[in-house]
C-alpha cells in the first residue's frame, strides 16, 4: 500500500463508517425517546400507511361507542318516561272499572271523571317536555333518527320514537252495522249472503264466503296476521213484552247452539228476563219504567226471535197486535295502530263506518275519555287497553334497540382492542431489541471514532522518510 498524503482512504473508510454508526444511533435513540418504531416515513413508508388506516379506525370506533352509548341514554330516557305513562293509563283504567259499576251515583263519577282529566294532561305533558341534551323524544318531533355506530359512513342503527300525548294514544277503530249482518232475515240476523273475495284488512286478504257470520268473519280477521283485532257483538231490544206474548227469544252460537228463552213462560215480567241473561253472561240494560230490554252478546252467530206476538204495541214495522223485536250486528275492527280495509262492498260488512270499496281507521284517543256514564266508562277500557298495548310496543322496540346497541358496544371494544393490537405491532418500538441495536451502535460508533484516530496518523509515516 502506497504511502500518500492528500488522500488517506484510511480515515475515509474510518468517517463512513463513524457516520454510519452515528446515524444508527440516532435513529435508535428517537425510537426509545418516542415508543414508536415509525417516527417518519422514511423509517417504513409502507408501514406508516397501513397504521395511518389503522389510527383512523381506531379513533372512529372510539367515537361509535360513545355515539352507541348515547343513543342507548335516550333510549333509557324515553322508555322511563313511557313507564311513567304507562302507570298513568293503569290507573285511568282501573278508574273506569270502578265507574263502570253500577253502584257509583252520577256525583261519584264527575269526581273520577276530574282524576281522569289531570291524568290526561299529564300524560301531555310528558309527552311535551321529555327530553335528552335539548332533544324533544316522545312529542312526535324525533321521529327516526340514525346512530353512527361505525368508524365508517353509513353504519347505522335508527331508532325510532313517536308521539305519546293524550291526544295521540288510543283505539284506532272501524265500527259499524254493515248493511247485510245488520239487515234482517226472516227471524234470524247476521248471516252473510254475499261473498267478497277481495276483502282486506292492512293488505292480508280475508276471505269472505257466503253463510259467514259477523262472529266468524271476526275470527277469520283475527287469524289473518293484520295486526288487528276484531269483535263482533249482536245486540237486541226487546219492547212491549206482554203477559201474552209468546215466541221464543234465541241466542245463536257459532257452533250452531242456541240459548233460548220461552217468552210465555215470563208473562210479561220483562225484568225477569233480564235477570236471566244477565246470569247467562250477557251484557243487559232493562228500563222498569217503560220494560224494554237491551241485550248485547259478543262472539255469536246470531240471534232469533221467532212467534213473538201477543203484545199491544205496534213498533218497528211489526204486525198490529205483535211487540218489538229490533236486532244489529256490529263488526268492530281495532288496533293500536291505523290500519286500513279494502274490498268490493266493505259497506255491506262495516255499514256506515266506511265507504263502499274500503277506508281508513280513525282514532279513539285518551284525551277524549269521559267516565261520566256507565257506557262512557266501558268503551274507555277499549281506548286504554289500545293505548297501553301502543306504548307497550314501542317500549319493546327500544328495549331491543337498547339490547342491540349494547352489543354493538362490546363488539366496537373488541374490534378496537383487536386493531389497536395490530398497530402497535407495526408502529411500536421493541425495546428489548432496539436498545440491543443502540449499545450495539455506541459500541460501533466509539470504536470508529478511535479507528479514525488512528487512521489521521498515517500520514505522519511521510514526515520520517524525510
Amino acid at each position: 500500500m502506497a504511502i500518500t498524503v492528500n488522500t488517506n482512504v484510511t480515515s475515509m473508510g474510518a468517517q463512513k463508517n463513524l457516520n454510519k454508526s452515528n446515524s444508527a444511533l440516532q435513529t435508535s435513540m428517537e425510537r426509545l425517546s418516542s415508543g414508536l418504531r415509525i417516527n417518519s416515513a422514511k423509517d417504513d413508508a409502507a408501514g406508516l400507511q397501513i397504521s395511518n388506516r389503522m389510527s383512523s379506525q381506531i379513533n372512529g370506533l372510539d367515537v361509535a361507542m360513545r355515539n352507541a352509548n348515547d343513543g342507548i341514554s335516550i333510549a333509557q330516557t324515553a322508555e322511563g318516561a313511557m313507564q311513567e305513562s304507562t302507570n298513568i293509563l293503569q290507573r285511568m283504567r282501573d278508574l273506569s272499572l270502578q265507574s263502570a259499576n253500577g253502584s257509583n251515583s252520577s256525583d261519584d263519577r264527575a269526581a273520577m271523571q276530574k282524576e281522569i282529566s289531570a291524568l290526561q294532561t299529564e300524560l301531555t305533558r310528558i309527552a311535551d317536555t321529555t327530553s335528552f341534551g335539548g332533544l324533544k323524544l316522545l312529542d312526535g318531533s324525533f321521529g327516526t333518527k340514525s346512530f353512527q355506530v361505525g368508524s365508517n359512513a353509513n353504519e347505522t342503527i335508527s331508532v325510532s320514537l313517536g308521539n305519546v300525548a293524550a291526544n295521540k294514544l288510543g283505539n284506532n277503530a272501524i265500527s259499524g252495522a254493515g248493511t247485510k249482518f245488520g239487515a234482517e232475515a226472516a227471524t234470524a240476523l247476521a248471516f252473510l249472503n254475499t261473498a267478497d273475495a277481495t276483502f282486506s284488512v292492512n293488505g292480508k286478504t280475508v276471505g269472505v264466503a257466503v253463510g259467514d257470520s259477523a262472529a266468524t268473519l271476526a275470527d277469520k280477521i283475527n287469524s289473518s296476521g293484520s295486526g288487528v283485532k276484531a269483535e263482533a257483538s249482536v245486540t237486541t231490544t226487546l219492547s212491549g213484552l206482554g203477559a201474552s206474548d209468546t215466541g221464543t227469544f234465541s241466542i245463536v252460537n257459532k257452533d250452531g247452539t242456541k240459548d233460548s228463552y220461552d217468552l210465555a213462560a215470563y208473562k210479561g215480567d220483562s225484568a225477569a228476563l233480564a235477570t236471566d241473561l244477565g246470569k247467562a253472561g250477557y251484557s243487559v240494560s232493562h228500563d222498569k219504567d217503560t220494560g224494554v230490554i237491551s241485550i248485547t252478546a259478543k262472539d255469536v252467530a246470531g240471534v232469533e226471535v221467532t212467534s213473538y206476538a201477543g203484545g199491544t204495541a205496534q213498533l218497528g214495522g211489526q204486525p198490529a197486535g205483535s211487540a218489538d223485536a229490533s236486532k244489529s250486528a256490529t263488526l268492530t275492527l281495532s288496533s293500536a295502530d291505523k290500519f286500513t280495509v279494502k274490498g268490493t262492498n266493505v259497506n255491506e260488512l262495516l255499514g256506515g263506518g266506511v265507504a263502499a270499496t274500503g277506508g281508513a281507521s280513525s282514532l279513539n284517543a285518551v284525551s277524549k275519555i269521559d267516565i261520566n256514564s256507565a257506557d262512557g266508562a266501558q268503551s274507555a277500557l277499549a281506548v286504554i287497553d289500545a293505548a297501553i298495548a301502543g306504548i307497550d310496543s314501542q317500549r319493546a322496540d327500544l328495549g331491543a334497540v337498547q339490547n342491540r346497541l349494547s352489543y354493538t358496544v362490546n363488539n366496537l371494544g373488541n374490534i378496537q382492542t383487536n386493531v389497536s393490537d395490530a398497530r402497535s405491532r407495526i408502529m411500536d418500538v421493541d425495546f428489548a431489541k432496539e436498545t440491543a441495536q443502540m449499545t450495539k451502535q455506541q459500541i460501533l460508533s466509539q470504536s470508529s471514532s478511535a479507528m479514525l484516530a488512528q487512521a489521521n496518523q498515517i500520514p505522519q509515516v511521510a514526515l520520517s522518510l524525510l
